[in-house]
C-alpha cells in the first residue's frame, strides 16, 4: 500500500475526522488516480484510508478513520446500506430521495438521488471514479432498481482530472421521470435536468411556502430563478391568485407551466417570463408592481470564499430590489446555495439589504437543505443551502 506523509501539524483535521487532505499537506508519497493509499502523519501514526487524487487542490480524500479497515466492494457496500438506512428512518414525502450524500455518507465525491424507479449519480472525485463500477453495482442491489444514469458533467470533475461522463450504466429507457413531492406531480429529465435532474434539496422549503402562502394569505407571488416552477406549484397550494414565475431558460419555464397544469391548477393564475431576474425586479419596481411573497433562488454566486465579495454584493441588491417590491406584511423566501457564503455572512447581507430598501423585517426562519441532504459535524462544508424566511413590517 502507499504511503502519504503529512507535514508535521497537518494531521489535527484529519484527527478531528475531517476527510480533506490538502495538497499543502503532504510531505512526501504519490499514487495513481483514485488509489487507495495509507495516509500517516510526520511520526509515521497511522490516519487514515483515503482516495489519492493527483490533479486536485484537495489531494486526499479519507475512506476510513480506522486502520483494521479493509476499503474493498464489502466496505462500500455497508457505507451505502447505512445511508439508505438512515434515509428509512426520515419523514421524506416524496419518491424523489437524495440517497448519498458525498463526504456526509462517507462516500466523497458521490452524489445518488432516486427518482421513483431511477438513480441518477455523479461521480465527482477520483476516488469513486475508480470504484465506479462496483459503486453501481451495489447501488443496483441495494435498492433493488434496475436503472442508474449517470451524469458525471458536474465542473468540479475538471479539478480531478477527469472528463465529463453521462449516459446509461445499467438499464435504459426514457429519461423523463416523475415524482410524488407531497401532494404534487412534478416532471424532470435525468439526461437535462440541473444537477442529477432536480432540486430535491429544497422540497421541505417548497411545502413550508405553501403553508407560509395560506397562512398568511398571500395572494400575489413572485417566484425568481424558478426553474421549472416547484416553488409556483407550491404558491398556487397555498392559494395564491396568480403567480410570476421568472427563469432565463425558457425549456424550464415550459416545464414549470405544465407544473401548473398537471397539478389541476388553471392556467390564468400562472404567469411566464423569459427574462432576466435583476431587470425583471427593477423593472416591476419602475412600473409600481408589488408582491405579497416573493422567492429568491439564484445560482451559485460564490462557488468559494474568494467569490464571496462580489456574490455579496450581487445577493444584496436582489434582495433590496425585493423588499422594495414586497407590501408590508409580505414574505421573502431568499437562498443561498453557494459554498463560499457562510449562514451568517448570508444573514448579515439580507439584513443589509433591508436597511439599503428602508424596510424592516421579521427574520421568521432560517432553513437549509432537506434532512437527506445531511450536514455532518465532522463536516460543517456539507452545510451548502441556506435560507432566511423574512416578514415585511
Amino acid at each position: 500500500m502507499k504511503v502519504i506523509k503529512l507535514r508535521d501539524g497537518k494531521e489535527r483535521s484529519l484527527l478531528r475526522r475531517h476527510p480533506w487532505v490538502f495538497e499543502g499537506s503532504i510531505a512526501s508519497g504519490r499514487a495513481d488516480s483514485g488509489e487507495t493509499v495509507r495516509v500517516v502523519a510526520a511520526d509515521g501514526r497511522f490516519l487514515a484510508w483515503a482516495a489519492y487524487s493527483p490533479a486536485s487542490m484537495i489531494r486526499a480524500r479519507a475512506w476510513s478513520f480506522q486502520e483494521a479497515k479493509r476499503i474493498d466492494a464489502a466496505f462500500f457496500e455497508q457505507r451505502i446500506a447505512h445511508a439508505l438506512a438512515l434515509r428509512s428512518r426520515l419523514p421524506i414525502a416524496s419518491d424523489g430521495q437524495r440517497l448519498i450524500h458525498g463526504e456526509a455518507d462517507g462516500l466523497p465525491g458521490l452524489i445518488v438521488d432516486r427518482y421513483a424507479d431511477v438513480l441518477s449519480a455523479q461521480f465527482l472525485s477520483a476516488g469513486v471514479e475508480r470504484w465506479k463500477s462496483t459503486l453501481a453495482d451495489l447501488l443496483l442491489k441495494t435498492t433493488g432498481l434496475k436503472r442508474l444514469y449517470e451524469r458525471s458533467d458536474a465542473s468540479v470533475r475538471s479539478l480531478e482530472g477527469l472528463p465529463e461522463a453521462t449516459g446509461w450504466l445499467h438499464g435504459e429507457g426514457p429519461t423523463e421521470v416523475t415524482i410524488r413531492e407531497h401532494a404534487w406531480r412534478l416532471t424532470l429529465d435525468v439526461a437535462e435536468g440541473h444537477k442529477t435532474g432536480f432540486y430535491l434539496d429544497q422540497r421541505d422549503n417548497r411545502h413550508l411556502f405553501a403553508e407560509t402562502v395560506r397562512h398568511f394569505g398571500c395572494q400575489r407571488v413572485l417566484n425568481c430563478y424558478c426553474y421549472t416552477g416547484g416553488f409556483s406549484v407550491a404558491a398556487l397550494a397555498g392559494g395564491a391568485s396568480h403567480v410570476t414565475s421568472v427563469d432565463s431558460s425558457a425549456p424550464a419555464l415550459a416545464r414549470a407551466h405544465a407544473h401548473v397544469k398537471s397539478n389541476g391548477f388553471d392556467a390564468w393564475r400562472h404567469e411566464t417570463l423569459d427574462a432576466d431576474v435583476n431587470q425583471t425586479l427593477r423593472q416591476s419596481l419602475e412600473q409600481g408592481h408589488r408582491f405579497d411573497a416573493i422567492v429568491l433562488d439564484p445560482p451559485k454566486f460564490a462557488p468559494t470564499a474568494a467569490h464571496a465579495e462580489r456574490a455579496a454584493r450581487a445577493y444584496k441588491d436582489i434582495n433590496r430590489l425585493a423588499f422594495k417590491l414586497l407590501d408590508p406584511g409580505g414574505v421573502l423566501f431568499t437562498f443561498s446555495c453557494s459554498g463560499g457564503i457562510s449562514a451568517d455572512l448570508f444573514h448579515k447581507i439580507v439584513a443589509g439589504a433591508g436597511l439599503d430598501a428602508d424596510a424592516d423585517g421579521i427574520f421568521y426562519a432560517r432553513v437549509g437543505a432537506a434532512p437527506d441532504h445531511p450536514m455532518t459535524v465532522t463536516f460543517p462544508e456539507g452545510e451548502y443551502l441556506k435560507g432566511l424566511m423574512v416578514i415585511k413590517r
